[in-house]
């Protein structure tokens, strides 16, 4: 089994990564000097900090490769797209053509990021409970900043204030929430649909369609609800139902981050209520975590099954509910979203 296609084996390979490094932060500055230092203390912290905060986790650490002699961090194209900077209370960031979308970044990612921050923010306690980003202007490409700021911290929840801005111009605000759960009774009154296997349904042919290139970076499956972009008359449909299988594109296991991005993988309920692409943008994205950590590790690469619908179209908005679901029928997720559309 390769290293790649088994958790286990990795967490194993950063464990070992640590401790050789450690050594060798050791030994390389005393035979080569501050520059060697400074290479192996880069890769040194890359590997504990994935291993601190996603244990049994390597989407950061893709895989170590020999290239002409040296060695080169290869990271997942998310945890590029979401990478950060901490200095002086302000995370800067950069965008990523990987999940550009029709105009500025794919939503998903965005919310990533902001909720990287929160995630990464030295004050943080707990773990995600909620998450919505207003969508103000649309992110130009290149470099972002972000504020993440814990307005109260209680005994169990911890609610924090978002801004993420380029310049002066505010283009995202938000809060989110993060808990301390303790156990309790506990039920749930969804019910997990009957769809066929994932193994059964062919992927979405992305390279195909006139799609935007976020779309690209998901292996998406749909059973049911997608739009004809390339139907001359469309038709529309009695509702706006989507069901399809989805996961990153390469395999990455599934942590807080990649699942709120994946919350958002789904194509405006008016393109499927019309049957037809036109003018449309989130305005606010709601998502309500339902899971632990220790349930998204055991989904490793797993796809997941995303239900969306949308209630309500008039007079320019609508509004989109969705249920993010493990293969096993644990509910990881639900999300909400006011989105703009243009006829």
């Amino acid at each position: 089994m390769s290293l790649r296609s088994d958790p286990n084996h990795h967490s194993l390979f950063i464990r070992h990564s640590l401790v050789i490094t450690t050594f060798s932060l050791f030994w390389t500055q005393v035979l080569v000097g501050t520059s060697g230092h400074f290479f192996w203390l880069s890769l040194y912290k890359k590997i504990r900090y994935n291993h601190n905060n996603w244990e049994n986790k390597t989407g950061l650490v893709y895989s170590l490769l020999n290239l002409q002699g040296g060695m080169e961090m290869v990271e997942h194209p998310f945890d590029l797209a979401t990478e950060l900077s901490y200095e002086s209370g302000t995370f800067r960031g950069q965008t990523s053509e990987a999940y550009a979308n029709m105009v500025g970044p794919y939503g998903g990612i965005t919310a990533a990021t902001m909720l990287r921050a929160v995630m990464e923010h030295p004050d943080r306690i707990g773990t995600p409970l909620s998450l919505t980003v207003n969508f103000t202007a649309p992110i130009k490409d290149g470099e972002f900043f972000i504020k993440a700021k814990p307005a109260r911290t209680n005994r169990s929840t911890q609610h924090w204030v978002l801004e993420l801005f380029q310049g002066q111009d505010t283009l995202c605000t938000g809060t989110a929430v993060t808990a301390l759960r303790r156990e309790t009774w506990s039920d749930i009154e969804a019910s997990f649909p009957r769809v066929p296997e994932p193994e059964k349904i062919a992927s979405l042919p992305t390279e195909n369609l006139p799609l935007p290139k976020w779309v690209s970076r998901y292996d998406i499956k749909v059973i049911k609800g997608f739009p004809d972009p390339l139907a001359k008359e469309p038709k529309e449909n009695i509702d706006s139902v989507t069901l399809q299988w989805v996961k990153d594109k390469p395999d990455r296991p599934l942590d807080f981050l990649s699942l709120t991005s994946i919350c958002d993988a789904f194509f405006p309920r008016v393109y499927i209520r019309k049957n037809e692409i036109s003018p449309a943008s989130t305005v606010s994205l709601t998502i309500y975590y339902h899971a632990e950590e220790k349930e998204l590790d055991a989904v490793g690469h797993e796809p997941l099954l995303g239900e969306a619908k949308g209630i309500r179209y008039y007079n320019g908005f609508f509004d989109h509910f969705a249920k993010i679901w493990s293969r096993d029928g644990n509910l990881l997720a639900t999300t909400t979203q006011v989105v703009y559309y243009k006829d």
